[in-house]
Parts: structure tokens; C-alpha cells; sequence
């Protein structure tokens, strides 16, 4: 007998109440989708008015890290906060305007975030920020001082609560009485690669790439080639 595979609990913030056929509640889904990317969007009230704000982010386990200013409003943690990563695959032409849509990848996870305050937990959520978004370049590029360190603030968010989505595939109109019509369908779709390195202009000329940045050139953001934490 097969393993069963690990599913996300349902709570009333992460039940699917609209298009539910497009809803996951594979753990697996949850961390490829995280995995795929590094930027997200970190909701939360300050000042009794929301605040939504692009960052980066990290995950190690089933706990995300967030990091910022220590002057960052959206960082003080201890509140309950809403992250939310999406990748767009393609647009949903139909034939009518109506049936168009978005093939993409969603996770929104809730909790509340706790904000680091052990060195060494600090200086880890750092390293997992810095090696999933650029694997191998915590061993390359200088690590932060006491003074940067004191400057940052690190928050970790349990990924226990997380609603999913995912739409893949052709328009939903094809059987439908537009298709009468004769006009074209389909998707197009959307692809993001790592492009060339492009050097610092104050680099000396003999610099070389490190290997585990040209590595990454024509990759997908997400692909974890060119290293990583040993």
C-alpha cells in the first residue's frame, strides 16, 4: 500500500469557496509552488489600515522567513499576517470575453508571524532567504556584520495554513455556442528564464562569473542548479 500523501489542514481562512475544481490541498503543490519563486506579498494591518507589500522570501521545512528594515511598519511581528505567491503560466483566450482567464499557481498561507530574536535563528532564516533565491551565493558574497544584523528584521511564518490553486488547460468555451463562430482559442503562454549575467561596470575586467550563477543562465526561476546550502 502506498503512503498516503500529506494534505493541508482545512480552516475556514483556506477553504475553497469559489472554483473549487481549481483547488489543492496537496502539501506538495504548496511547497512547488513556493519553491518556484522568491518574491511575495506580505499583507498586514498597521495603524488599523492594510498594508500589502512585495519582499522576499525563504523557505526552510514548513516555515517561511521574511526579512526587511527594522524601521519596516509591515515587520513588527507578533500579528497575523497574509503572504501570497503567484506565478502566471499563460493567458486564456477564449472565445468570448467573458470565458478568458489565467492558467497560474497561487498559495496564500496565514498565520501569525513571529519575529526572530535568536542570533542564530536570525543569521539561519537569512541564509535559507539568501539560498533560495540565489543558490550558492551564501558561501560566495560576504555574510552581514553585527551591524547589518542589527539592522534587519526576520520574521518566520508557519506554513500550516495555506490555500492553493492551480489552473492549467484550454478555454472552458469549446463546446459551447460561440465555437460557432470560427474564432481562434487557445493560450499563450508565459515563460520567465534567467538571462545572461550582466557584471557591475566597476568590476575588473578579468572578473569571472561564479560558476553557480552562470549556471542559472536560461534556467527557470525555481530550478536549483548551480548549488545551493551544503
Amino acid at each position: 500500500m502506498a503512503p498516503r500523501r500529506p494534505l493541508l489542514p482545512v480552516t475556514d481562512r483556506t477553504r475553497h469557496r469559489r472554483l473549487r475544481e481549481q483547488g489543492s490541498l496537496e502539501r506538495a503543490d504548496l511547497e512547488a509552488i513556493l519553491d518556484a519563486g522568491f518574491v511575495c506579498h506580505l499583507g498586514v494591518v498597521v495603524e488599523g489600515r492594510p498594508l500589502v507589500v512585495p519582499t522576499v522570501y525563504g523557505r526552510d521545512g514548513r516555515q517561511l522567513y521574511l526579512h526587511g528594515s527594522v524601521a519596516s511598519r509591515s515587520l513588527a511581528g507578533g500579528a497575523p499576517v497574509c503572504v501570497t505567491v503567484t506565478h502566471v503560466d499563460g493567458l486564456v483566450l477564449a472565445r468570448s470575453v467573458f470565458e478568458h482567464g489565467v492558467n497560474y499557481r497561487s498559495a496564500v498561507v496565514h498565520g501569525e508571524a513571529r519575529k526572530v530574536t535568536d542570533p542564530d535563528e536570525k543569521l539561519a532564516g537569512l541564509r535559507v532567504l539568501t539560498e533560495h533565491a540565489a543558490p550558492g551565493q551564501w558561501s560566495y558574497a560576504r555574510g552581514p556584520n553585527r551591524r547589518e544584523l542589527a539592522a534587519t528584521t526576520v520574521l518566520a511564518l508557519s506554513l500550516e495554513e495555506a490555500s492553493v490553486k492551480i489552473r492549467t488547460g484550454p478555454p472552458d468555451d469549446g463546446d459551447g455556442p460561440d465555437a460557432a463562430a470560427g474564432r481562434w482559442a487557445g493560450v499563450l503562454p508565459l515563460t520567465a528564464v534567467w538571462g545572461t549575467p550582466v557584471p557591475d561596470p566597476l568590476l575588473p575586467p578579468d572578473t569571472a562569473v561564479p560558476g553557480h550563477v552562470a549556471r542559472r543562465e536560461g534556467t527557470r526561476p525555481g530550478s536549483r542548479t548551480g548549488g545551493g546550502i551544503p
